[in-house]
């Protein structure tokens, strides 16, 4: 991104490069990481574990791993480029083929901050495809919204 600016010395715009994050890459980041706490949010109901308000700093624990894997890998796979995520369909095979990269790092990661250093293969694939369908639908979701506000 650029911005054009004037100075008083030259009577051509001086083009400069905008410094702050866009604001696209902040919105994805963070569905990304609510995507994650939901996922954590789940697995922990699901084995009947404290997730509720109360609970959110066990909640990130759970999902620190996954969080961490996703966001060292993905932006070098073009999770958060505008070029490889225009339109729902685009969003939706690059946020997937992001984190079938990232799978194998989340899973060392896992079993890494996991107190039993271990990870069950059936754990690897419920974490692979729940978050597949987390990450997929929120990206695509924002992907319409963002084709709706370009109209």
């Amino acid at each position: 991104m650029t911005t054009e600016v004037s100075n008083a010395s030259s009577p051509a715009p001086v083009v400069q490069p905008n410094k702050g994050i866009p604001w696209r890459v902040v919105a994805l980041a963070a569905g990304d990481a609510a995507s994650f706490l939901l996922f954590a949010t789940v697995g922990r109901r699901t084995h009947d574990e404290a997730s509720g308000l109360s609970a959110l700093l066990q909640v990130a624990e759970t999902a620190l791993p996954f969080a961490l894997g996703w966001f060292a890998v993905s932006p070098f796979a073009g999770a958060f480029r505008r070029s490889k995520t225009t339109g729902p369909w685009r969003m939706l095979a690059r946020t997937e083929l992001a984190w079938l990269l990232a799978w194998p790092v989340t899973l060392v990661l896992r079993w890494a901050i996991a107190p039993d250093h271990s990870v069950p293969f059936s754990f690897a694939i419920v974490i692979l495809l729940a978050n597949a369908v987390f990450l997929g639908l929120w990206r695509a979701a924002f992907a319409l919204v963002e084709r709706w506000r370009g109209r």
